[in-house]
């Protein structure tokens, strides 16, 4: 469900035949199998697709699936035959091959040992379930949940969980070298002063905050924290106690009939928020996200809960989670955590997230205007930058809102890795209006970057699927400093230009 105010845009009203959207953990999918999915679709409609043009947002809206759903629709049949349990000798003889494989890498050790071997001596090996988990699935995946959800899609691909989120850089470089340690030094310099300049932490924060001191650099930068160090402590105890006081003021009130489609919404919504890291399926968490959420949408009025605001929760639960636990968060029990060490992460979660939203709201009012608006200057600003690509948009009739809408309500969410948003955030908040302004040239930048990948797609349907399944899961902090430099390069160039800026 997509919310624009009162009126909902639902999946059952969608024609458009486009493959769901995985997110940014999820790798691409196979493209042989995808263009044979999407031929068998397009027979059963009647009119082409890319006759359809979105000629107006709502009209985009009616027709287009929507932007988040993974395909766990609540109204599923799962007694139909598409879900029934496998043949029972294809699982028996598939466990026997399972059994037998595993019997023989016991046998043979040096067989594994072999393949490390052939890793150049220079790389180095992230630490992630990923590995594990892609390993398994070519000989597991008929034995692990028939039943399971997933399965109501055709061609769904088994996804491994992403790399750890404490994995910034995901190309191999060593976690701390001599200047990140002149850095954080430097950090902690201006963190520890009387007064913290605050010029001076944007500055040194644009190129990326130390996991070390971005809490606190994360609470400064939103304006949730003064900038004296003598009133912090203070502050917090109070803005704590104020969230908290808003709990028992107004959460009861969820049960209310004219509370219930927001709240409702709320607890669907957030088991699909990063469905892959263990973390966010912990029942305390979710939790504490309801509450979070809830407060957010009844304090303000004017858009309540939209869809996608509950992505945005997530990079501030888990840089505050950072500062109570030093080992990987993605697997963490909160339940080992204090009920003050809780109550603390989800007041400045809460606080934080609303300092950012303040300054994006338009976008979650009534008919989205500040993202049609963005949407709007990105397409124009393609059009100078690109010509190309923007001309390919147009010859096979791609609508910019068709991929882009996600890109402004998710700022990117969606399309990288949580590890990488939590990297662009670190300069978003050093940066003058960096989730709105400075997000219109880094969604230019992301673009531009598959030029390649996009000018080879030759048809609406590639170009759809291509723009909702970009394969950054293994970006990191390298990728990440090249688009935010080439989104710098792009606004010193056109932000201050407006004959450059249109046509």
């Amino acid at each position: 469900l997509l919310f624009t105010g009162t009126k909902p845009f639902t999946k059952s009203h969608s024609n458009m035949p486009i493959q769901p959207v995985y997110g940014a953990q999820h790798p691409p999918l196979d493209p042989r199998l995808t263009k044979n999915f999407i031929k068998e679709r397009s027979k059963v409609n009647t009119i082409p697709l890319k006759n359809k043009k979105a000629s107006s947002f709502h009209e985009f809206a009616r027709n287009t699936s929507d932007a988040w759903d993974i395909g766990d629709d609540e109204e599923e049949d799962f007694s139909s035959p598409s879900f029934q349990t496998l043949n029972s000798k294809v699982a028996l003889a598939t466990a026997a091959q399972v059994l037998e494989n595993h019997s023989k890498l016991r046998v043979k050790p040096e067989r594994s040992q072999s393949t490390t071997s052939d890793v150049p001596a220079n790389y180095k090996v992230i630490k992630s379930s990923s590995d594990a988990q892609l390993s398994r699935n070519s000989s597991d995946t008929c034995l692990r949940n028939p039943l399971h959800k997933q399965q109501s899609l055709p061609l769904r691909p088994i996804i491994p969980l992403v790399a750890r989120i404490s994995d910034q850089n995901a190309s191999g470089a060593p976690p701390m070298t001599v200047r990140e340690k002149t850095r954080l030094e430097k950090f902690r310099q201006l963190l520890s002063s009387h007064s913290t300049d605050l010029d001076e932490l944007r500055k040194c924060s644009w190129p990326g905050v130390p996991r070390e001191v971005r809490p606190v650099t994360w609470r400064l930068l939103s304006g949730y924290l003064p900038a004296n160090t003598e009133r912090r402590k203070l502050t917090l105890q109070r803005k704590r106690e104020e969230y908290f006081g808003f709990i028992e003021q107004y959460y009861d009130s969820r049960n209310e009939e004219h509370h219930q489609d927001t709240y409702r919404q709320i607890h669907i919504d957030i088991p699909r928020t990063n469905p892959l890291i263990p973390l966010f399926q912990q029942p305390l968490v979710q939790e504490i996200f309801e509450r979070i959420l809830f407060i957010w949408a009844i304090r303000h009025p004017a858009s309540g809960y939209v869809q996608g605001i509950n992505d945005l929760v997530t990079p501030f639960f888990v840089v505050f989670l950072s500062e109570y636990v030093e080992e990987d968060v993605e697997n963490f029990d909160v339940t080992n955590l204090s009920q003050d060490m809780l109550r603390s992460i989800e007041a400045d979660s809460f606080w934080c997230m609303s300092k950012l939203l303040d300054g994006i709201q338009d976008n979650y009012t009534f008919a989205q205007p500040g993202i049609q608006k963005k949407v709007k200057a990105l397409e124009e600003l393609v059009s100078r930058i690109d010509e190309q690509v923007h001309n390919h948009f147009r010859r096979y009739e791609v609508e910019y809102l068709q991929f882009a809408f996600r890109w402004m309500n998710n700022l990117l969410m969606r399309e990288l890795p949580l590890r990488c948003t939590i990297r662009l955030w670190d300069t978003y908040q050093s940066e003058p209006e960096g989730f709105s302004h400075f997000h219109l040239y880094v969604c230019a930048a992301f673009l531009i970057k598959w030029r390649k990948e996009i000018l080879d797609e030759e048809d609406f349907q590639g170009l759809l699927m291509l723009l909702q399944n970009l394969p950054t899961i293994h970006w990191g902090n390298e990728e990440i400093g090249l688009l935010l430099a080439e989104a710098y390069r792009l606004k010193y160039m056109f932000a201050d230009a407006p004959n450059h800026y249109r046509r």
